[in-house]
C-alpha cells in the first residue's frame, strides 16, 4: 500500500481494468503511501481489501490466474516502527477473483542481482554503492540509480540519477 502500489493500481484502471484492488495487511491509517496518493486512488475507483494478506495465487489447468487466496488479519501490538503488527486470524481465509496480479512490495532489488554480482559493493543497508558524481558502481562502466541506491525516494531523484549517469556515459563515449 505504498506509492508504487497506488501508481500501479491507478494505471491499471486507466488501461481498462474493470476492478482494481489493493490488498493490504493493515488498515488505511497504517498505509505507507502519501495521503494524496491514497485519496487520488480512491477517487479514481481503486478498491481496498484491508486487513488481508495474500497467501497464494490460484490458477486454472492452463496456469491462468483465477484468484488470490487472502488471509484475514487483525492488528496486534505495535512493532519496532510503532505501527500495530498485523496478525493472522486463525482459519479465516477467502478468495478474491482476479485474472492479473501486480506485486508492489517495496524498494529492494531482486536478490538474485546482488547474489549473482558479488563485485557490486553495497552500503550497510544493502543498497548499491555508487559514486555520487557519476552514478558508477564498484564495477567499472556499470551505473545504478533510484531506489536501489537511495532507498525509497522520489521519481524526481531517480530521474536525476539517470540523467547524471547518462551524462557520464556520453562523456566517456565521446572521449
Amino acid at each position: 500500500a505504498g506509492n508504487v502500489a497506488m501508481d500501479a493500481a491507478r494505471t491499471a484502471l486507466r488501461m481498462g481494468a474493470e476492478n482494481v484492488y489493493i490488498v493490504y495487511r493493515r488498515t488505511k491509517a497504517e498505509m505507507p503511501a502519501r495521503r494524496e496518493e491514497i485519496e487520488h486512488a480512491e477517487e479514481e475507483g481503486v478498491q481496498f481489501a484491508m486487513l488481508a494478506a495474500p497467501l497464494r495465487f490460484n490458477g486454472d489447468a492452463e496456469m491462468r490466474l483465477q484468484s488470490v487466496t487472502l488471509q484475514k488479519m487483525e492488528l496486534g501490538e505495535p512493532d519496532a516502527s510503532g505501527r500495530r503488527r498485523p496478525v493472522p486470524v486463525e482459519g479465516e481465509t477467502y478468495d478474491l477473483p482476479t485474472d492479473l496480479a501486480i506485486v508492489a512490495l517495496g524498494t529492494r532489488s531482486n536478490p538474485i542481482l546482488l547474489d549473482a554480482t558479488p563485485d557490486l559493493e553495497q552500503n550497510k543497508w544493502g543498497y548499491i554503492q555508487t559514486n555520487e558524481e557519476t552514478g558508477e558502481t564498484s564495477i567499472p562502466n556499470v551505473f545504478a540509480g533510484g531506489d536501489i541506491v537511495t532507498g525509497a525516494a522520489t521519481v524526481i531523484l531517480a530521474m536525476g540519477a539517470g540523467r547524471k549517469a547518462g551524462q557520464e556515459i556520453v562523456k566517456r563515449l565521446l572521449a
